[in-house]
C-alpha cells in the first residue's frame, strides 16, 4: 500500500435512486481525506453530474453507466486499498468482482441481501448488526445506527447554535426532497404548502435535473414568499435558518437531526420507511408516505398541526437531536483506515 491509503467509491444515483448515494459518500471521503487517505469516485454520467456540481475537484475514473457490469468493467485494474459500496444494486457477487480480493465497506440501509463486505454501515435507527445475520462473511462489523450517519461536517459546526434556538415560531419552513426530485414530488408539495405558509417564507431546495424546477421558478416568480436554492451549497445555514422542515425521508434526515429541525418526513422510496417509521414512533419526526391515498389530506393536516403545535415542535427538536450527533463521518472512516491497516499487517505488504 502506498503512504496515502487509496480508496475507491462505487455509488449509484439517477433519477429513480436520488442523489443521497453520492452525497453521503461526498461526506466519508472527505472525513477519510482529513486523515489522509486519497479517495476516487467511479463516475456514470448521473454520479459525474452531483460531482460536479458539489465536488467538481473530487478524482474520478468514468464508468459508461451505474449498472453492475459497467461498473465492474470501470473499476478493472483501478489502484485502490479499500473499496466504498453505496450502490443496492450490487450484491456479493459484484462486491467480490469489483473489490479483487481488497478491503470494503458496504454503506447500506436495507439488510436484504448478501454483502460481501468486512465492514457495514447502516444508519437507520432500528437497526442492529442481528438484521445483517447470514448475510455477511464471517468476522464482518456492522456500524449500526445514527451516531455512524454521514452527515457534513458543516452540520456539527452549527449544532450548538441550533440547539440554543430551538424552538422557535415557524417564520421559515425548509422544503427539501432530494437533488433529483423523483416524480417532480417538489412542486407538487409546495403548491400545497402555499395556502398554509401566511406570511412565512420557505426556503425551497432542488438539484440542477429536478423535473419540478420549470414549475418552481414560476412559483417562485409569482410568491414572494418562495426562495428556490438550485445545488445548494450551504444547506446547513438554510436548516439552520428554518424552523420547521418537510423533508424526504432520506440521508438528510440525519442533516435535520443534527440541527434539531423539528420535521415531516415524507417517504418517497420503499428503503426511506422503516427509519422514517422509527424516527415517527420515536416522537423525532412526524412521517407520511407520499404514495398514499389520502396524502393531500393527511400532508395539510400535519403542516397545520406543526405550525400551530410549539410544544409538539419542542418534543420533536429535543428528540431529533438525541437521535444524531453529526460525528458520523469521522467515526466511520477512523473504522475503515484501521480495518485497511490490518489488512496490510495481516498480509505482511509495508
Amino acid at each position: 500500500m502506498s503512504d496515502a491509503p487509496r480508496i475507491l467509491f462505487v455509488c449509484n444515483a439517477g433519477a429513480q435512486v436520488g442523489g443521497g448515494h453520492v452525497m453521503r459518500s461526498l461526506t466519508l471521503a472527505e472525513a477519510l481525506a482529513d486523515r489522509g487517505a486519497a479517495c476516487r469516485f467511479l463516475a456514470p454520467p448521473p454520479v459525474a453530474a452531483i460531482l460536479d456540481a458539489f465536488a467538481p475537484r473530487m478524482a474520478r475514473a468514468p464508468a459508461a453507466s451505474t449498472a453492475p457490469d459497467d461498473l465492474i468493467a470501470a473499476a478493472a485494474g483501478l489502484a485502490a486499498d479499500a473499496v466504498v459500496f453505496d450502490h443496492y444494486g450490487l450484491a456479493a457477487p459484484e462486491h467480490r468482482r469489483i473489490a479483487a480480493g481488497r478491503p470494503a465497506l458496504a454503506i447500506d440501509d436495507l439488510a436484504d441481501r448478501p454483502l460481501d463486505a468486512a465492514l457495514v454501515l447502516d444508519s437507520g435507527p432500528a437497526r442492529s448488526a442481528r438484521d445483517y445475520a447470514g448475510l455477511l462473511p464471517p468476522g464482518a462489523q456492522v456500524l449500526a445506527g445514527p451516531a455512524f450517519a454521514p452527515v457534513r461536517p458543516a452540520f456539527a459546526a452549527l449544532r450548538a447554535e441550533a440547539l440554543a434556538r430551538r424552538p422557535a415560531p415557524v417564520r421559515r419552513v425548509l422544503v427539501s426532497l432530494g437533488l433529483t426530485d423523483v416524480g417532480a414530488v417538489t412542486a407538487r408539495l409546495v403548491e400545497r404548502l402555499q395556502p398554509l405558509l401566511g406570511a412565512r417564507e420557505a426556503d425551497v431546495v432542488v438539484g440542477a435535473a429536478a423535473p419540478s424546477l420549470p414549475r418552481l421558478r414560476a412559483l417562485a416568480a409569482a410568491d414572494p414568499r418562495l426562495r428556490l436554492h438550485v445545488d445548494a451549497t450551504d444547506m446547513a445555514r438554510l436548516t439552520l435558518d428554518a424552523d420547521l422542515a418537510v423533508g424526504a425521508a432520506g440521508s438528510t434526515t440525519w442533516e435535520r437531526c443534527v440541527l434539531a429541525l423539528p420535521s415531516l418526513l415524507v417517504v418517497l422510496a420503499d428503503n426511506q420507511r422503516a427509519a422514517a417509521r422509527a424516527m415517527d414512533e420515536a416522537g423525532a419526526a412526524l412521517m407520511l408516505e407520499a404514495d398514499a391515498m389520502d396524502f393531500d389530506q393527511a400532508f395539510a393536516a400535519a403542516l397545520r398541526r406543526l405550525l400551530d403545535d410549539q410544544a409538539l415542535r419542542a418534543r420533536l427538536a429535543q428528540r431529533s437531536a438525541e437521535v444524531c450527533d453529526g460525528l458520523g463521518a469521522p467515526r466511520v472512516a477512523a473504522a475503515l483506515l484501521a480495518l485497511i491497516a490490518g489488512c496490510d499487517t495481516s498480509s505482511g505488504q509495508p
